[in-house]
Formats: structure tokens, C-alpha cells, sequence
């Protein structure tokens, strides 16, 4: 009879262990190559999380603001997204008037973000500040790229109608840039189209 009671126990035992949640769960967003993908915004109007919601629904990924992310979380990523408005225009630094402002200066020289893949998206506005087309991207891109990132995401400025921009690398955009004033039903097919070139760049 023990040697019953035991053979049973051991068998309950197993199948609660099967069924069993994992102890360990990745509470991040991952692609179906595992890759550890994240993106993150902050903004003043609302234009710069609109845009970050036409990049989520592509990529199927979530977002978040940069303000509410731990160290620890970005660290874990294997690629980031990363996107501001700009508000202090024609300024050396601390451009998107943004938690950005203080996250690029105080936070990422903490963290270990070298090797990760990055990509930018900026939001402006071409007839108000055609001098200063999303200069904040530029700084977002400058930054991470100094902290050892492998910057992904370059698109062409054909299209667009501004003077001069600090994104603009070699005749470029560092990455995807948005007008919500002025061509904001553009904004949804430039992200879609940007996700696509990502993927085709091995981002995801």
C-alpha cells in the first residue's frame, strides 16, 4: 500500500510540474527570431506617440515612454526604437523638450548599450520651422551612436519640404521623420514602410 501511495504522489507531483508556469517569464516584446525589441517616445502634443503607435502596429510590438523605462529594461534589449518631437529649435542639445532631454545626459552614459541595434524616428513641423525639420532625431542619433550602437534606418528626404535639418547624415534622414501638421496622412504608410526596410536590414 505505501509503495502504492508513493507511485501516485510521484505521478500528481509531475503533472502539477507540467502545467506549471515557468519561473522565468520575458515580460519583453520579442520577434519570431527572439530578438528583445523595445520602442520609446516621449512627447508634449501627443504627435510623437501617434507616430510611435503607426510603428507599433507594424512591428506588433508595444511602446512606451522613455520617462517610465528602467535601466534594466533597456538594457535587455536587443533593439530599440527611439523617437522625439523637437521644441528647442536651432540648439547644440536637450532639443525635444522632452524627459529625453535630461534621459540622453544622465541616463544612457549608464547604461551598457553598445552593439544594440537602434533606429530614430523624429516628429516636426515643415512650414513652421522649415530651418529646423526634427533636429531632435538628430541629437537622439548622435548620441546612441557614440554610446557603441549600430544605427539602422536611414530613409530618403525626397518628399518633404523642409530647408534644413539636424537628422540629415550625408543627404539622409537618420531614420523616420513625421509632420503631423502638415503631411499627417503620410505618416501611417511612411512607418509601414519603414518597419518593412527594418526587417529587411536584420533590425528584428
Amino acid at each position: 500500500m505505501k509503495l502504492f501511495l508513493a507511485i501516485v504522489s510521484a505521478s500528481c507531483l509531475s503533472e502539477v510540474a507540467a502545467f506549471a508556469p515557468s519561473a522565468q517569464r520575458n515580460i519583453h516584446t520579442t520577434t519570431a527570431l527572439n530578438a528583445k525589441v523595445g520602442i520609446y517616445y516621449s512627447t508634449q502634443t501627443g504627435n510623437c506617440e501617434t507616430v510611435a503607435g503607426y510603428i507599433s502596429e507594424a512591428a506588433g510590438l508595444e511602446i512606451a515612454d522613455i520617462g517610465d523605462a528602467s535601466d534594466d529594461e533597456i538594457a535587455g534589449l536587443d533593439s530599440i526604437i527611439v523617437g522625439a518631437p523637437t521644441w528647442h529649435t536651432d540648439e547644440e542639445s536637450e532639443r525635444s523638450g522632452t524627459e529625453w532631454d535630461s534621459w540622453l545626459y544622465s541616463t544612457l552614459p549608464n547604461i551598457d548599450v553598445s552593439g544594440k541595434n537602434v533606429a530614430v524616428f523624429g516628429v516636426g513641423d515643415q512650414a513652421s520651422y522649415s530651418e529646423y525639420y526634427c533636429d531632435a532625431a538628430g541629437e537622439l542619433y548622435d548620441l546612441f551612436e557614440a554610446a557603441g550602437c549600430k544605427m539602422m534606418g536611414f530613409t530618403s528626404t525626397d518628399g518633404y519640404e523642409h530647408d534644413s535639418s539636424k537628422a540629415e547624415r550625408d543627404g539622409k534622414f537618420v531614420g523616420l521623420m513625421c509632420d503631423e501638421d502638415n503631411q499627417d496622412d503620410m505618416s501611417d504608410d511612411r512607418a509601414k514602410a519603414w518597419v518593412e526596410q527594418l526587417k529587411g536590414e536584420g533590425f528584428f
